[in-house]
């Protein structure tokens, strides 16, 4: 536990309030890295995840069911959520399709959700595919720092639970 991050404010919506992480010294949080990575490489992906981001940010709110599971050693999920025939949907070729890029992130409750780093799932499992892996362990060491910084008071949630805070020179370790 001698790696840090430091929380960062990504994007408020009425239902959600997005976080990411910038490691060590990073001006750039690992969501805005997945972003850079993947706009230009994987546009139709990303904008649908995006699109995610945003539906669960102003209308349903964080809700588990939104979120695929993958925890390993904690709480992390990933988007897209599961199912084809959910809207929006992705579409390659005209046809609904399912996406393979995977964003990581934790689901901290249905106000917050802190949003990670990812990349294209080639493998039935992330521990085995080798662009997530990396991606996939992080969203899980840090989802674990998290919850526990939240035990420790380090991170607190506000009045009613939709927002956090925590001092300015806060570092998360894991």
């Amino acid at each position: 536990m001698n790696t840090f991050a430091q929380i960062k404010p990504i994007a408020q919506y009425d239902k959600v309030s997005y976080y990411s992480v910038c490691i060590e010294e990073s001006q750039l949080s690992i969501f805005e890295e997945f972003l850079q990575n993947h706009t230009e490489k994987n546009t139709n992906k990303l904008n649908h995840i995006l699109e995610w981001i945003k539906i669960i940010g102003t209308k349903y709110g964080a809700q588990s069911h939104l979120f695929r599971p993958e925890a390993e050693t904690a709480d992390a999920s990933a988007l897209p959520p599961k199912g084809i025939g959910r809207k929006p949907h992705f579409i390659e070729n005209h046809e609904k399709k399912a996406n393979n890029l995977r964003l990581y992130c934790l689901r901290a409750n249905e106000n917050v959700v802190f949003l990670f780093n990812g990349a294209i799932k080639t493998t039935k499992y992330a521990q085995d595919c080798p662009n997530v892996r990396q991606h996939f362990k992080l969203a899980n060491q840090l989802s674990k720092s998290i919850d526990n910084a939240f035990i420790n008071k380090e991170i607190v949630w506000n009045v009613d639970f939709t927002q956090i805070d925590f001092e300015k020179d806060f570092k998360l370790y894991y």
